[in-house]
């Protein structure tokens, strides 16, 4: 580590993007299922209200149903704790924001209590890595519900109001199940298979990373996916298979990349699961998965109580003093509440909107918080002017007014995959309306005070995210390239051991490289940060994918048939269909 080629350099503040933040990407894979359970979750409910004249109670009731945009690359098992937790953490903060506005009316209490909720939300969301919306939605209820009108008494029945549609938004999302109940495991399954296509196609750091982190991500869905299955047993051979293909060199990479992409769609599609070619001449896939990979056994583990209790521990420690996450969290508190006075000192009279702008903002770093700011100002311009043209249509009637609501809560979901702009565009309207089912309001008003909110609170949470500084960015890096040196020697120990723990030392090492990764890159796009060690970091990588590709030659022809009981024949690989 002497030579000059890998000491570490200081990062100098990257410029600014202003176009690369605003281009149009591909929509997701899954974009529909949040935009349709989000639609069912609050058609529900809000349908309800309307046949019983109680449109006003609206707000409550949609704080629960916006549950359903949460746990959808989730198997189902986990998907139904999650969401669980999600109802639960999103009742606890209307809750909080309901009792102190039937405490207080002071603006400086209620921005200071909105922006606590904000920081607290952010840090929960961003330990427990819950994925998109993430904690928006969380402080978008909660901050509107801080300069609600409200009186105690009225608290309990509105809380109730909030569980019950969080229970229709829990079937909605969990129901499912019932079809097809491996279809979560089956997409991250085919990520993972097509992520490995790319890989033996354009062979190259990018792709060798993307498919490491698909196959990772695949891996970590099949064990929290419950109990074993014929189709997860197929699942994981499929996985595995991947994880092969993505190493090795093949004869043909178009041939080979061609039957990777023909599996991966076959994997996504709704017949029988595909049965991957055998890993090599003197092995075949056997159905004994807890000596051949040993996620049976992994999976037993996670059920373990003392794992579990480590894994809580873990998750404090993360929100410890010296976590990374902390600052983002300070980035949080700091601009929301100067984003809410600034507003309140000009007049605004709902410094709610610039608390929810300034919280939206906050991303790993503060080049990811920059392209943010980008996008959800254009977003939110353009959606008043959306709101502005839909308005005389949403005031014909009630039930036109719930269906403008419906509509826009879709395009909201349909069109956020391909940009964040692009789903504000829809998001912002949608938000207005919803002021609507209390009472009419002056179009000029909401258009200015929106308008007005959004540069205010944009202004104010991109000042705090770079006064904030997250100098510990660099420690995170430095800890996962000791985890990955940990990771690689491990790996090496175990080609000696059986296979079972040759599968879980790589599956460990594959963890590391991908947290390696995401930590670099997090590092890279902060300022005013101690020097960060990249060629260090580009080292690890190589040698860690070195090492995948040499345990991957050795795992597949290690693999031995299961023997066959006396009286028993040995069964086929499981090919179920859901």
């Amino acid at each position: 580590m002497s030579d000059a080629s890998i000491r570490p350099r200081h990062p100098r503040p990257r410029s600014l993007p202003l176009v690369a933040p605003l281009r149009l990407g591909r929509p997701s894979d899954t974009w529909f299922k949040p935009a349709l359970s989000v639609v069912a979750a609050s058609a529900v409910p809000q349908l309800t209200l309307l046949a019983l004249g109680r449109l006003d109670l609206v707000i409550y009731t949609m704080a629960g149903s916006l549950c359903a945009l949460y746990g959808h690359g989730l198997p189902y098992a986990r998907r139904a704790r999650t969401l669980t937790g999600v109802v639960l953490a999103m009742t606890a903060g209307l809750g909080t924001a309901l009792v102190t506005a039937s405490l207080t009316h002071s603006t400086a209490v209620l921005v200071a209590v909105g922006a606590l909720l904000a920081a607290v939300q952010k840090a929960g969301c961003d330990a427990t890595r819950i994925g998109p919306p993430g904690h928006v939605i969380l402080t978008f209820v909660s901050s509107a519900a801080l300069f609600a009108p409200q009186r105690l008494g009225q608290v309990p029945a509105h809380l109730a109001l909030t569980l019950a549609a969080g229970a229709v938004a829990w079937l909605v999302c969990v129901g499912p199940a019932l079809i097809r109940r491996e279809g979560p495991e089956r997409r991250a399954v085919a990520r993972a298979l097509a992520a490995a296509a790319d890989r033996v196609a354009d062979p190259g750091p990018r792709t060798h990373r993307a498919a490491a982190a698909a196959v990772h991500a695949a891996w970590q869905c099949l064990l929290a996916s419950g109990r074993p299955t014929p189709v997860r047993r197929s699942l994981q051979r499929l996985v595995a298979h991947a994880e092969a293909a993505v190493t090795p060199s093949a004869a043909d990479p178009e041939a080979e990349a061609d039957r990777l992409r023909g599996l991966a769609a076959l994997t996504r599609g709704r017949g029988p699961v595909p049965v991957p070619p055998p890993p090599g001449p003197q092995g075949a896939y056997g159905t004994e998965h807890a000596e051949l990979y040993g996620i049976e056994a992994e999976r037993a583990a996670l059920r373990d109580p003392g794992r579990r209790r480590a894994a809580r521990r873990a998750l404090l420690r993360s929100l410890g003093p010296g976590s990374p996450l902390l600052p983002v969290a300070v980035r949080t508190l700091i601009g929301c509440a100067l984003a809410g006075y600034l507003c309140a000192a000009l007049g605004v009279g709902r410094p709610y909107w610039a608390i929810v702008t300034a919280a939206s903002l906050y991303q790993a770093n503060i080049t990811l918080t920059w392209n943010r700011t980008l996008q959800r100002t254009l977003g939110n311009l353009l959606g008043v002017l959306v709101f502005a043209a839909v308005l005389p249509l949403s005031r014909i009637t009630p039930l036109a007014l719930v269906l403008c609501c419906l509509f826009f809560g879709f395009a909201a979901e349909a069109l956020i995959t391909r940009n964040y702009w692009l789903g504000s565009v829809a998001v912002t309207p949608m938000a207005l309306l919803v002021l609507e089912f209390g009472a009419p309001h002056p179009a000029g008003e909401l258009i200015g005070d929106r308008v007005l909110d959004t540069v205010l609170g944009a202004l104010a949470g991109f000042l705090a995210a770079a006064l904030v500084t997250n100098r510990r960015a660099a420690g995170r890096v430095e800890r996962a390239l000791h985890a990955t040196a940990k990771a690689c020697t491990e790996a090496e120990r175990a080609a000696g051991q059986p296979p079972a723990e040759r599968a879980r030392a790589r599956r460990a090492l594959t963890a590391s490289l991908v947290e390696l990764r995401e930590a670099a890159d997090t590092a890279a796009g902060e300022w005013w940060q101690r020097a960060l060690p990249e060629q260090e970091v580009l080292a690890a990588e190589q040698a860690g994918h070195r090492t995948l590709t040499a345990t991957a030659q050795r795992l597949g022809p290690a693999a031995r048939a299961p023997k066959a009981r006396r009286g028993t024949t040995v069964p086929a690989p499981a090919n179920g269909a859901e």
